[in-house]
């Protein structure tokens, strides 16, 4: 057994039996935290935590890891629920071609994006997708990530996606953190399916979706409702043929149109709707009355210069708010959630406290994680963050540049 005392910690964050599995409104302003503090774990579990002051010492004093935190948050390690991390290689052209004046469509409609990353993906082996894939998780985890979602939706072929998702199950079992796979064949219309759309959505739910429920690839299914992409009635089709295989819904919906994508995704179960750069008040609505989360991906926003999304409006409206990194090769080439931490709070004017909240409490939600991840309590075995010695938290979106993580215990 592996037991460890964290001692003298400047204040243990996100701790406490009574918080709740997703946190709305103005429930976000307020992290739960005791200063001067202890924590103990035994094989990851949390066995005690309290005030230094209340602390009687440890009666088995016996192979203990005795950790000194003085001047260090402890805190729950992020969690990531809105990735892409497997992909075959980055899009830095594209990157170029936006500062010259090519919108997100522009490059799209002359080969670009999406599928540009599919061909590239065909054109490599799986054993080489996983060892990439791998290098940019270890670096994930550093930054502080204890559980992660991974979509495919590079392959748009049944072979293509099937080794998307072959590699995800594998990081799954090698990783050491939480793995969430999300099937998103319905990214975007293959070139030799642009003018048959019928053959391609027939292709997801008579091919893929058997496939995939044979080998047990998947715990989520996604799509791309948006103009030029996915309409809201194909979604419906695919998103009810997903939950026939036991998939539920998490939806990449509002990102530059607002075409009723989020009620309807919120009919059909979805868990989250991601993105949500536009917004009616008719989605607000939706949203008050559902068990959906809105999830926000800030440096998407940042990176292709579109729309932050109203977090301050939904959360004054009483909603919860998730927050992910949309780590991809094309729009969003890091998966540093304290940059997201940071862009939240200076683009979208959340609180520190608010923005630390959408990315662990809300974030472990928007994965299907809330028993195990996104806060400290008696039982659980939740990754811990140990900060270096700052001032305070909010020293971690204020000071973005810097890696204010120094030890991760999982």
């Amino acid at each position: 057994m592996i037991k460890i005392l964290i001692k003298n910690i400047k204040a243990l964050l996100q701790v406490g039996e009574e918080i709740p599995a997703v946190l709305r409104g103005k429930e976000m302003a307020t992290v739960p935290q005791i200063e001067n503090a202890y924590l103990a774990l035994e094989d990851g579990v949390v066995v005690a935590y309290g005030s230094m002051d209340d602390w009687e010492g440890i009666s088995d004093w016996r192979d203990l890891e005795i950790i000194d935190a003085e001047g260090k948050y402890v805190l729950p390690a992020f969690c990531d629920s809105h990735t892409h991390l497997v992909f075959a290689r980055s899009r830095e052209e594209e990157f170029v071609d936006r500062i010259k004046g090519l919108t997100y469509e522009e490059i799209a409609l002359k080969g670009g994006g999406i599928l540009n990353s599919a061909r590239r993906l065909g054109e490599m082996s799986e054993e080489e997708l996983f060892e990439q894939a791998t290098k940019r998780l270890n670096l994930l985890k550093s930054y502080g990530t204890g559980a992660i979602e991974i979509k495919s939706g590079y392959g748009l072929s049944l072979q293509a996606e099937l080794k998307m998702l072959r590699v995800i199950k594998r990081l799954k079992e090698t990783s050491g953190i939480a793995i969430k796979a999300t099937f998103l064949g319905a990214h975007a219309f293959p070139k030799e399916f642009k003018e048959n759309h019928r053959a391609y959505i027939d292709l997801i739910i008579h091919e893929m979706l058997p496939a995939i429920e044979k080998d047990n690839l998947a715990d989520y299914i996604d799509i791309f409702c948006e103009r030029n992409y996915f309409s809201v009635e194909e979604m419906e089709e695919i998103l009810t043929a997903g939950k026939k295989y036991g998939l539920q819904a998490k939806v990449h919906v509002n990102q530059f149109t607002v075409m009723g994508g989020i009620k309807k995704a919120i009919e059909l179960g979805a868990l989250s709707v991601d993105h949500l750069e536009e917004i009616s008040e008719d989605d607000i609505t939706a949203l008050k009355s559902s068990t959906t989360i809105p999830t926000l991906l800030p440096s998407c926003s940042h990176f292709i210069g579109i729309p932050f999304g109203d977090a301050r409006r939904m959360m004054d409206e009483g909603l919860p708010v998730s927050l992910a990194s949309d780590f991809n090769p094309g729009t969003t080439p890091s998966g540093n959630l304290a940059f997201v931490w940071s862009l939240a709070c200076v683009k979208m004017k959340m609180t520190p406290e608010e923005a630390l909240n959408a990315l662990t409490v809300n974030a472990a939600y928007a994965m299907g994680l809330s028993e195990t991840h996104g806060k400290i309590a008696l039982g659980r075995k939740s990754p811990i963050l140990i900060t270096k010695q700052i001032p305070s938290i909010a020293y971690i979106p204020y000071a973005f540049g810097d890696q204010h993580i120094e030890q991760i215990i999982y």
